[in-house]
């Protein structure tokens, strides 16, 4: 059986009276993208830096490779990459150069430098603008830039934090593209992000997080059998919680997930007909809105855990 390349242990980490990360565990595979899903300030971005060890852990223990993180930084930091949410580049100087100043740190040069810096700015699409200063770079091909260094030393575990925050779906895709391929090498690679349809596409686990705590765990599809074989409906009206309540307790098997008096939320069986919904509705004189029906995704299983819709 192969062994993880990173171990999380009950990792905890406050800020004053923030509990910022409370007790999360995981393990990330050669070769998989683990996918760490959740709404901004769910502790994503302090895991990453307890791993990285920017920032030291209350509690918990992390490994990478059989080395604990906290005994072996300077040897580990060479088989890590990492992209981080903010872009860290020098804007001053240019791809070549910022490659080549991040290559020496980590022990790469002379040829084996330079057929790193060729083939990665081909994979990133920037080879024709090698030469130019950052500083005329679109918030797109910095992040690409970015992701090129993360890659320069082939490292064993890839830490990346949001890394196609605020670009177009060109880029994006380019670097989702890429992010496969390296998985596919071999590569493990932890993935942080809160779009749901990125993680849906791309990662083999998921944790979702929030609160700074790991919620549920596992592939797409077994996050999904939380929700069971359900829709989720949003409803649109106008809506008193007593009337609804009283309402929902007339329908067999539904759920009220949300309510806001202009929108609920329920969840429905699949072989439950929407018309018997919207009747029993009608029936009460309320006139509906709007209707939106989901079938189960990682949206719907957020809202099953929380009871509330994800939000950025």
């Amino acid at each position: 059986m192969t062994e993880p390349v990173l171990i999380v242990e009950h990792l905890h980490k406050a800020f004053d009276s923030l509990q910022a990360v409370k007790d999360v565990s995981f393990r990330v595979n050669p070769g998989e993208i683990f996918g760490l899903l959740g709404p901004n300030g769910a502790g994503k971005t302090t895991t990453i830096n307890m791993i990285c060890s920017l920032l030291p852990a209350d509690q918990g223990a992390i490994t990478i490779n059989n080395m604990p993180v906290s005994t072996h930084n300077s040897s580990l930091r060479q088989r890590m990459g990492v992209v981080p949410q903010d872009i860290a580049l020098y804007e001053e100087l240019n791809a070549l150069d910022n490659l080549s100043f991040w290559g020496g740190l980590y022990g790469l040069s002379g040829e084996k430098l330079k057929s790193r810096q060729k083939e990665l700015l081909s994979k990133v699409g920037l080879q024709d603008r090698a030469k130019e200063p950052v500083s005329r770079y679109s918030g797109g091909m910095k992040r690409r830039l970015n992701l090129a260094i993360g890659l320069l030393h082939d490292p064993d575990l890839l830490l990346l934090d949001e890394p196609t925050v605020g670009i177009d779906p060109q880029a994006r895709h380019q670097m989702l593209d890429l992010i496969r391929a390296e998985a596919n090498k071999g590569t493990a690679i932890l993935y942080t992000t809160h779009y749901m349809d990125e993680a849906e596409q791309l990662c083999d686990r998921l944790a979702i997080m929030d609160h700074g705590q790991l919620l549920a765990m596992g592939s797409l599809s077994e996050l999904e059998t939380l929700v069971g074989e359900r829709r989720i409906l949003k409803i649109g009206g106008t809506f008193d919680q007593d009337w609804v309540n009283k309402l929902i307790s007339t329908l067999s098997d539904v759920q009220l997930l949300t309510f806001d008096p202009a929108q609920i939320t329920l969840s429905v069986p699949f072989d439950m007909a929407i018309g018997q919904i919207l009747t029993v509705l009608q029936e009460q004189g309320l006139v509906v809105e709007h209707l939106d029906i989901k079938n189960p995704n990682l949206d719907s299983v957020f809202l099953k855990l929380t009871g509330r819709e994800f939000k950025d």
